[in-house]
């Protein structure tokens, strides 16, 4: 990994847009869902069709409150600086870049891959505590902590 240096406020920034651009996407669904539930004539002939839209609402609804806790959870993600591993740290090891904050995933930044990772992932639980210089293994990987952020 060459050297970069990242804004972690501009980056806790970029993850609250992507949970806020998802929440809008899927109100979207939510809403267009529920306007065809109530489109859809009252008789026996469309039963199965209504139950597969009330379905899909009910795993839209799903997702909804999963995300509106990721946005809840990023309110606990501060951007204070640390020399080892906690909620909120940015670390950079040889083979990746790691969030610390929600379970998003991989996202691009700067031109970057980075995960944005739950602190109960096992990856963030090894990392914990941790120092630049820190190895450790993980799934039979072993990783080294280059720096934190």
């Amino acid at each position: 990994m060459q050297k970069t240096v990242y804004d972690k406020s501009e980056l806790r920034n970029f993850v609250n847009d992507s949970i806020t651009g998802k929440v809008k996407t899927l109100e979207f669904y939510l809403n267009f869902s529920l306007e065809a539930s109530r489109d859809i004539k009252k008789t026996s002939k469309y039963d199965s069709i209504r139950e597969e839209i009330q379905e899909e609402i009910y795993l839209l609804d799903k997702q909804m409150v999963s995300l509106k806790n990721m946005q809840r959870e990023m309110r606990r993600v501060l951007n204070s600086v640390s020399d080892k591993v906690k909620l909120g740290s940015l670390v950079i090891t040889n083979k990746a870049r790691f969030y610390i904050s929600v379970s998003l995933g991989e996202f691009f930044f700067e031109g970057d891959r980075f995960y944005a990772i739950s602190p109960e992932s096992p990856m963030a639980q090894t990392m914990m505590g941790m120092k630049p210089g820190d190895s450790f293994v993980l799934n039979k990987i072993g990783q080294e902590i280059v720096e934190i952020f």
